[in-house]
């Protein structure tokens, strides 16, 4: 089995375990500096109230993304991450 489909199955168990949903959900991302790559992770929270806070690094080189967002369940939730992963140089905190 692969690392990813491994913590993805971790993921699931806990977060059904400790979460009454709909429950709020804060992602945090790595990525890049590039105003493209903020905008790729933007659409694909936008719906739902998401809060999106971005932050440069001290270099400049990255930017911290995080979202804050109403989720319905854990399935939904690994969805967004399954989609978010796709960006290129991201990394998922």
């Amino acid at each position: 089995m692969s690392d990813k489909k491994d913590f993805y199955i971790k993921l699931k168990l806990r977060l059904d375990e400790t979460t009454t949903f709909p429950s709020k959900y804060l992602y945090k991302f790595i990525i890049p500096a590039d105003e493209l790559k903020v905008k790729e992770i933007e659409s694909i929270f936008n719906y739902g109230g998401a809060v999106i806070d971005t932050r440069s690094s001290k270099t400049g080189k990255y930017t911290s993304v995080s979202v804050l967002i109403e989720m319905e369940s854990s399935d939904e939730i690994i969805s967004k991450y399954k989609l978010a992963e796709k960006i290129e140089g991201i990394i998922s905190l």
